[in-house]
């Protein structure tokens, strides 16, 4: 199978998705603009023209707004938010009106749009440009919440989620745009809802959002030379989120780290975690441990931004504390 990039596959999807369906349309600030989108909107503009591809004025509120009603007057809006910290600015459109149109008229009528923000970290863009925000999109009811780690989760999630039929964030790292992987080449969906083992160990359940995947795995290749051997699952989707796969893993393992590139209070770590203790609180053998952004803006120079972010050796060093502590 051929081997495309992260960014390519969105594109791709964009691109299959406005040729099967004349109902879909992006609006995007800079969308035409790799400096904003990256690759991920080439093409799009001059294939399908103004009427299909806006580049609307900077104003983010209003732009979900204007996505809201065209998909509530039949259309599917794909709206890109170049930066998640400017997602801020939209939220009153988010939150009081896409999220609520559905239970409010007893699902006579949906908001059937896909909102893509973009995670922008390092690079020191400091701390009004790098925020991870998806716990905050996780607790309101109405939105569904999708992080793909991978080219061909980034294309099968973008598909389900312009089919779903309800409001979905779909948030990407700009991190992983360069990443390569096998993506089939026609339309194919990945279900929402659904995590993925995708390394299997007996030692330790690592649950792993989006860049902190590749991260995970890296340490699980470096544990595995020394005889630990962890289970890596990718959740992709994180409302609705796949306890049964999660709590399964902890059957086998009785020990959990969750690794989230974002900060640690009330973050998506802490509602996993919970969620464990609910549900498979007797299989545990050892505490649950966290490897998380500390509770601090992001920094602004290089030097800082290395302590700052996880790496793969800050996951080594958990697995080893929870081993060490569970003995």
């Amino acid at each position: 199978m051929r081997r495309i990039s992260y960014a390519k596959a969105i594109n791709e999807a964009c691109h299959q998705l406005m040729e099967h369906d004349p109902r879909v349309i992006i609006l995007g600030q800079g969308v035409n603009n790799p400096w904003y989108v990256g690759t991920t909107a080439i093409g799009l503009y001059n294939r399908f023209g103004p009427s299909r591809v806006i580049d609307p004025p900077i104003s983010e509120n209003g732009m979900n707004g204007v996505a809201i009603g065209a998909a509530l007057a039949g259309l599917k809006p794909i709206v890109i938010h170049p930066r998640l910290d400017f997602l801020l600015m939209g939220l009153e459109q988010l939150v009081n009106e896409a999220a609520n149109w559905a239970y409010v008229f007893g699902g006579q009528i949906g908001v059937q749009l896909v909102v893509r923000g973009i995670i922008n970290r390092g690079g020191e863009q400091g701390a009004q440009h790098s925020q991870a925000l998806q716990a905050f999109f996780m607790h309101v009811p109405g939105l569904k919440v999708v992080m793909p780690s991978n080219p061909r989760d980034a294309k099968g999630l973008l598909v389900s989620a312009i089919n779903d039929g309800n409001p979905v964030i779909y948030i990407e790292d700009r991190w992983l745009y360069h990443e390569t992987g096998e993506v089939p080449e026609e339309l194919y969906e990945v279900p929402i809802g659904k995590g993925v083992i995708l390394r299997r160990g007996r030692d330790v359940t690592i649950v792993a959002t989006s860049y902190m995947v590749k991260v995970c795995l890296d340490a699980a290749a470096k544990l595995h030379e020394v005889g630990i051997d962890v289970e890596v699952i990718d959740i992709r989707s994180l409302k609705p989120l796949d306890d049964d796969l999660i709590c399964s893993s902890i059957t086998k393992t009785g020990k959990l780290i969750i690794a989230d590139a974002a900060w640690k209070t009330g973050g998506v770590a802490a509602e996993i975690a919970a969620r464990v203790v609910e549900k498979a609180f007797a299989a545990l053998k050892a505490p649950i441990m966290r490897v998380t952004l500390p509770d601090a803006p992001a920094p602004s120079n290089k030097l800082q931004e290395k302590v700052y972010y996880p790496t793969a050796d800050t996951v080594v060093k958990a697995v080893n504390q929870l081993l060490s502590a569970s003995e």
